[in-house]
């Protein structure tokens, strides 16, 4: 018998291992133990086991960027490989091509996990949506040219903005080529200088949404420069494409709604607006009269024609004060006059002599006593009424 070194004795099992087809292709279901992703190489590593046995396996780099879910510690799983041998270790174990989560949950599982990754990645920030434009020129829509969604929308836009121009980019919205149709039609809508662009299609089966959930698809909305409205399936139905859009509609019908105003509203406005613009202009107007009148007056009152006039204004209350202080003045002094003179007749000899008195006068003097005459000197005797002469005797 021949002696084998240990190197001849794993390449011999290797041989075999390899020679053997029933080995080759094989699925096998496990749980996932000592789970190793190797973030440098890219390749996976972990030990799949049963209730009593364990067998290592590794799935390389090239196969493990095509898994739809990253496999996990304690996942139960079911995985496509070939049995054999790692010749320098002399270690048995399975080189995975394909791996998918055992069960009815796998896909669920999937997309929980591709959920997670966008989410960590950004996709579904609220603070990355942008505003749908409010009166788009261009309303691109990426649906099936077949499909009950499309005449939906284009009905709806007919009706509420036939001012603005649809564009429609036909898609294949199901099956295996559904996800590169949908991404090439939202790069067309981008490049045809769309203002808005709606995505969806029809309800159908949750199998019939399956490429608005691939990340091929969000990712294509995510990174469209246009913004998205989804409308994928019925208004209970949801997809990762909706969360990554800018706005989700529950129909296509409401995501045409959504897309454009309704013109009858915007005449409404317009009319609201031009209603509001005649009262504003009109007050405008008035403010700007009362202004001029303002103006106008105190121009008016610091003109030389109105300080004239309020000159002679002046002039002519006190031209009437001097003639009513004047004439009170004059009134004072005859009233003051006539009493003056009735103090004066009071006293006057001629009052004297109206009671039968004379006044005697020798020459132009007052006699006042005999003394002041001899016997005959001529007298002159003042009565009240005349004169009359006379001697002294």
């Amino acid at each position: 018998m021949a002696i084998l070194s240990v190197t001849q004795l794993n390449r011999y099992v290797g041989f075999r291992l390899k020679e053997d087809k029933a080995l080759q292709g094989i699925l096998v279901r496990g749980e996932i133990t000592n789970f190793t992703n190797h973030f440098r190489s890219g390749h996976l590593y972990f030990t799949l086991r049963d209730g009593e046995s364990g067998v290592k396996a590794v799935m390389f780099r090239s196969n493990a960027q095509r898994l739809k879910c990253i496999p996990e510690e304690g996942m139960t799983v079911i995985v496509a490989a070939t049995a054999s041998l790692y010749e320098r270790d002399g270690a048995f174990q399975l080189y995975v091509t394909d791996l998918q989560p055992d069960g009815a949950g796998a896909q669920a599982l999937a997309l929980e996990q591709l959920k997670k990754k966008l989410t960590a990645m950004g996709v579904f920030d609220t603070a990355a949506k942008r505003p749908i434009p409010s009166m788009p020129e261009r309303i691109g829509v990426i649906t099936s040219d077949t499909g009950a969604a499309l005449q939906d929308v284009i009905h709806v836009i007919r009706r509420r903005y036939p001012i603005g121009t649809l564009a429609v980019y036909p898609a294949q919205v199901q099956g295996d080529k559904a996800a590169d149709s949908i991404c090439l039609a939202i790069l067309a809508a981008e490049q045809g200088g769309c203002d808005v662009l709606i995505v969806g299609r029809g309800g159908g089966a949750s199998e019939d949404l399956q490429a608005f959930q691939t990340e091929q698809v969000v990712m294509a909305v995510y990174n469209c420069t246009v913004p998205v409205i989804s409308a994928v399936g019925h208004e209970t139905d949801w997809t990762l494409t909706d969360a990554a859009a800018d706005l989700r509609a529950p129909t296509p019908s409401a995501a045409a709604e959504m897309a454009v105003p309704d013109i009858r509203q915007l005449m409404q406005n317009i009319q609201e607006y031009s209603r509001r613009m005649t009262a504003a202009a009109e007050g405008t107007l008035e403010r700007c009269q009362r202004e001029w009148d303002r103006l106008q007056d105190r121009v008016r009152l610091q003109s030389p024609a109105h300080r004239q006039t309020m000159a002679q204004e002046d002039l002519n209350r006190l031209t009437e004060r001097l003639q009513a202080g004047s004439v009170r003045l004059l009134e004072g002094w005859q009233n003051e006059l006539m009493q003056i003179a009735a103090k004066l007749d009071l006293l006057s000899p001629l009052k004297i002599l109206g009671r039968g008195y004379a006044l005697a006068y020798h020459g132009d003097t007052l006699v006042r006593s005999a003394a002041q005459v001899r016997s005959g000197d001529r007298l002159r005797l003042r009565l009240a009424e005349g004169e009359i002469e006379a001697e002294v005797q």
